[in-house]
């Protein structure tokens, strides 16, 4: 799976039901999401984010945040709480239209990026990074990429909050997630689920983020389980960019 399949299938998931294919609920596909209510559930989990670095210790500069895989600006919106400037970066240019849209007060500066790296940000100049539900629909090389350039533009001390699934939990969709041809797995999302456009799913080991976070320069200093999945362990993790010769 590419990049660009990755930015058409999120252009065509944008265009037609921006906001179900954020927050996929049942009762919600359809655009029947209430955008105040939407906005709210990013509040509350920017909010619970902020507080768990704050029960940790985690305290980054409120300088700047990057909001990776924004969307329609479900949680770039409820940064801008916590952090004087706050930069949204999506690779689906329909899903800014409606981020832009619902950000009333202009108070997030949106990219959109197609690339594989984020060379549309300097080295060093991002105090939070906050990714979440997000880096499970590419394909894990693409994943640890993004990863390495969270951990590149983050200033020393700073820290990553990013939300991807450890493993697929033995239920008939997680196994068939992990276990069906990619080609048959987009044909029953698109013909037999009716998606606007497939949703892969894939999974990264707790390892591989540890492993990943130490050659560059950063640690994990905590992992929890969130969102009861049935299907997917996903996990969330703290990662902070060590200062210069030193922890």
């Amino acid at each position: 799976m590419s990049l660009a399949e990755v930015r058409d299938d999120w252009t065509r998931l944008g265009t037609d039901d921006p906001l179900w294919a954020i927050l996929s609920h049942a009762d919600k596909r359809g655009g029947q999401w209430d955008e105040r209510e939407f906005l709210e559930t990013g509040r509350t989990e920017i909010d619970a984010a902020v507080a768990w670095l704050d029960r940790l210790g985690v305290r980054p500069a409120t300088e700047r945040a990057l909001d990776f895989g924004c969307g329609a600006g479900r949680l770039s919106i409820a940064l801008t709480d916590h952090f004087a400037e706050v930069v949204g970066i999506d690779i689906a240019e329909p899903m800014l239209v409606h981020a832009r849209r619902l950000d009333c007060a202009g108070q997030v500066r949106y990219l959109h990026n197609t690339r594989p790296d984020l060379a549309c940000l300097q080295t060093g100049t991002i105090d939070f990074c906050y990714s979440n539900l997000v880096l499970q629909h590419m394909p894990p090389e693409l994943a640890a990429g993004y990863l390495r350039e969270f951990l590149r533009v983050l200033r020393p001390g700073g820290a990553v909050v990013v939300g991807i699934p450890d493993l697929y939990r033995r239920s008939a969709v997680g196994l068939l997630s992990r276990f069906t041809p990619r080609p048959l797995a987009r044909l029953v999302q698109r013909h037999v689920l009716g998606y606007p456009a497939p949703m892969r799913m894939h999974t990264m080991p707790g390892d591989a983020v540890r492993a990943l976070a130490a050659a560059n320069g950063a640690r994990v200093v905590a992992a929890e389980e969130f969102d009861n999945d049935p299907h997917w362990r996903h996990m969330r993790y703290v990662i902070v960019k060590n200062a210069p010769g030193g922890r």
